[in-house]
């Protein structure tokens, strides 16, 4: 079994009873991934796994912190002894340090967590991710994180993060947009 076979089996069992929207929104995050792998060559793998696995400290059981990239990646880590490089993409999608600041856990994240060095492969995660709807469907940016704010206070918690990053998640999408033109492949 491959390491993306491994992590739909995973992220199918914590996610799709419980959480069948967030399922369904991970699942079309994996198919971005699979037409964006040709973007990351060798690291399609990584990327696809990264991308089924991303949501899954959502799940009731992972639920620890309440900071999802940092309850899934330290499951991944901890439980499963994942692929360190698909653990830190976890840990550290869509700007997830940024939010970390917002709850206090930024150097908790940051510590265990290491950001990759690896722009391409993490702005990929980040174009998959903001240009997938809850319900798994293809979607702008733009409609993505107002979907995201409408679902939040006013001064909520995710709604701060979401304001902060908003210039760098359009920076990543232009950026694999970009890459994506250069490379003829479309997304």
């Amino acid at each position: 079994m491959t390491n993306s076979d491994w992590a739909y089996e995973l992220a199918g069992e914590l996610l799709s009873d419980s959480l069948p929207r967030r399922w369904a929104h991970t699942q079309g995050v994996a198919a971005c991934a699979r037409m964006a792998a040709p973007l990351v060559g060798a690291d399609a793998e990584v990327l696809e796994s990264a991308a089924v696995l991303h949501d899954i400290g959502y799940a009731p059981p992972l639920v620890n912190t309440g900071f999802h990239p940092l309850d899934g990646a330290r499951y991944l880590r901890d439980t499963h002894a994942a692929d360190k490089r698909v653990v830190r993409l976890v840990a550290n999608h869509t700007y997830a340090l940024l939010e970390a600041e917002e709850r206090s856990l930024r150097d908790e994240l940051a510590d265990e967590f290491p950001l990759l060095e690896d722009p391409l492969l993490v702005d990929a995660l980040v174009y998959c991710d903001m240009t997938t709807t809850p319900g798994g469907r293809r979607t702008t940016p733009e409609e993505r994180l107002s979907e995201i704010l409408g679902r939040y206070g006013e001064d909520s918690v995710v709604r701060r993060f979401i304001r902060r990053a908003t210039p760098h998640i359009h920076a990543s999408v232009d950026l694999v947009r970009a890459a994506a033109a250069e490379a003829g492949i479309e997304l």
